[in-house]
C-alpha cells in the first residue's frame, strides 16, 4: 500500500488544526497504519504537543515518526519518510501562503477545519482558492462546533465539501494534548473519542479501499 499524505490547512489561526493533526496521527496509528507527522507552522504546537508525548512515553515510543521542518524542506522530508509511512500528516501555517501552497501540493487530500462562525467562513474561501488552483482534493471539517445553535446551521449550509462528522466544542480534546495525548487515548468511550473515530472512517473512505458505517455523535 503506498503512503497518502493528508495536510491540514487553514489561513486563519486558532481553527483548530494542530488538535486535529494530532488526533488523527494517533487514531491511524491505534488502526495499525505507520504515521509520520509532520510540523512546518513555526508556532511549534504540533511540535510541542509531541514533547510532551515523548516526555510521558519516553523517545521513539509515542507511536509516532515526527519531524520538525521548514516548509522548503517538505518534498525531501516526505520522500525520506514516504517508504516508512502509510499517512504522513501535515501541520501547516496559517497567513503563510508560500509554504501553505507547498503543503497542499504535496497532499492528496487536505483536510481545512473550520469553526461555524463568520470569520471562519471568510478564511475557509481564501483556503479553498488555494486548495482550488492546486486541483487538490479537500473536505472541510467543522470544528469547535456548538451542536443545535443556530449559527452553527446557517453557517454550516456556506460551506461545500463538509464532511459528515463534527468535532464538538468539549473541553477533553484540550485536556488531552496538555498531556501529550489525544482523547482516543484518554476517553477512548467518550463523544469525543467517538467523533475522532468517525472523522478516521470518512478519511479512510476517501483515501483507502475502507467501507464503514459511521456512527452518529451527539
Amino acid at each position: 500500500m503506498s503512503h497518502k499524505v493528508i495536510t491540514i490547512a487553514q489561513q486563519k489561526g486558532g481553527s483548530g488544526k494542530t488538535t486535529i493533526a494530532s488526533h488523527l496521527a494517533v487514531a491511524f496509528g491505534q488502526k495499525g497504519k505507520r504515521v509520520t507527522a509532520i510540523d512546518i507552522d513555526p508556532q511549534g504546537s504540533f511540535t510541542k504537543w509531541h514533547a510532551l508525548r515523548e516526555a510521558k512515553f519516553g523517545e521513539g515510543f509515542t507511536g509516532i515518526n515526527f519531524s520538525s521542518i521548514s516548509g522548503w524542506r517538505l518534498h525531501n522530508e516526505i520522500s525520506e519518510f514516504k517508504n516508512n509511512s502509510d499517512v504522513i500528516i501535515i501541520d501547516s501555517p496559517p497567513h503563510t501562503q508560500t509554504e501553505t501552497k507547498t503543503a497542499i501540493r504535496a497532499a492528496d487530500l487536505v483536510i481545512i477545519p473550520a469553526q461555524p462562525s463568520p470569520t471562519d467562513l471568510w478564511a475557509t474561501d481564501d483556503t479553498m482558492d488555494i486548495v482550488g488552483n492546486e486541483r487538490i482534493p479537500y473536505r472541510i471539517l467543522l470544528n469547535r462546533v456548538v451542536f443545535n445553535a443556530n449559527l452553527t446551521k446557517e453557517i454550516s449550509g456556506e460551506f461545500s465539501k463538509v464532511l459528515d462528522t463534527r468535532i464538538g466544542n468539549r473541553i477533553l480534546f484540550a485536556s488531552a494534548m496538555m498531556d501529550g495525548r489525544t482523547v482516543t487515548e484518554t476517553m477512548p468511550s467518550s463523544i469525543a473519542a467517538l467523533e475522532v473515530k468517525n472523522l478516521l472512517k470518512e478519511i479512510e473512505a476517501l483515501l483507502f479501499p475502507v467501507s464503514s458505517k459511521i456512527v452518529k455523535a451527539a
